[in-house]
């Protein structure tokens, strides 16, 4: 005896509804998965391994530049890219590449919407609040279980265990940013009479935008966090190479794989932080600018001619 007079255990009640549900549901599940892989996966990772090394390091500068409005920092993760390239896991960094870029985009998809429900609805919001605490909490290696069971070995499961991990930042992150627009300015769009959805689309999404921003930003970093356990359930890039540096013991093959993580982590880091910026640093300077100009242009009021021909701003003499 442990001190406890009453045994319950819910582990037979989890397996025995966990089978129930697979057999029942596991076919259509199999289905969702090669549509998965056949529509968005398949084709993103061919692209990304099959273009040029050169092609994809200015398409990141570009996009950094577009970002940050600064070339220097896109020729930096230019030369940090070529780095990975020249470790040898160029093609292992598309394929991570590839996965994480699906997760985030499936998150966005999935998180924006929510957020949004969230902020229109109290009661939903009280529902989701202790779900997204569940999810954040939950060890990714207990819900890897039942994803495991219903989709298998491979890719699908990954991303969809990368789902769970990294979609609770960007509903609440969505959810608070709607919530903190000022009333006075959508009390005042009303007045203009605006629909509800000419208000969310025109009013609070870009008033939100940084707040949704920082939630893809940490929704991308979490999901890029997810690389190594992913490779634990068969995906394939950089995690792998980690994996197998612990399984061998093979120090110098983990770091490299784990440096070239970090590096990609870096890029996507300051590229998304730049998009969530770029807008208020542009509407600052503007305004900056337009002081500074108004401040210039001296005041003279207008030159009337009298008809007698004496110029009406010049003192009336007695």
């Amino acid at each position: 005896m442990n001190g406890f007079f009453l045994h319950l255990s819910i582990a037979d009640w989890v397996n025995g509804a966990l089978e129930t549900f697979v057999a029942r549901y596991g076919d259509s599940f199999h289905h969702f998965s090669a549509l998965l892989l056949r529509c968005l996966l398949v084709p993103l990772e061919g692209a990304l391994r099959a273009a040029p090394p050169w092609l994809v390091l200015l398409a990141v500068g570009a996009i950094a530049w577009n970002a940050t409005r600064r070339a220097g920092l896109g020729v930096l993760f230019m030369l940090l890219l070529y780095a990975i390239g020249c470790f040898g896991l160029w093609d292992k960094l598309m394929q991570t590449l590839a996965l994480m870029l699906v997760a985030t985009v499936l998150s966005v998809a999935i998180g924006v919407p929510f957020g949004i429900l969230a902020s229109r609805s109290p009661w939903l919001r009280r529902m989701l609040l202790p779900v997204l605490d569940v999810m954040q909490t939950l060890p990714s290696f207990v819900y890897l279980i039942p994803v495991l069971m219903l989709f298998g070995l491979g890719k699908v499961p990954a991303i969809l265990a990368t789902i769970i991990y990294a979609l609770p930042p960007l509903i609440r992150l969505t959810d608070l940013g709607i919530r903190q627009v000022d009333s006075d300015v959508t009390e005042a769009a009303r007045a203009f009479g605006t629909t509800r959805w000419q208000l969310l689309v025109n009013v609070q999404l870009p008033l939100a935008r940084p707040s949704i921003m920082a939630g893809i930003n940490q929704t991308t970093m979490m999901a890029l966090s997810m690389v190594v356990i992913a490779s634990m359930i068969g995906s394939r890039g950089l995690g792998e190479d980690v994996l197998a540096g612990i399984q061998t013991m093979d120090v110098g093959k983990g770091t490299q794989a784990g440096v070239a993580i970090v590096i990609l982590a870096i890029v996507i880091d300051r590229i998304s932080q730049g998009f969530g910026q770029e807008r208020r640093a542009r509407r600052r300077l503007a305004q900056q600018r337009r002081q500074k100009s108004a401040s210039r242009v001296p005041y003279r009021l207008p030159r009337k001619a009298s008809s007698s021909g004496v110029d009406s701003n010049q003192p009336a003499q007695s």
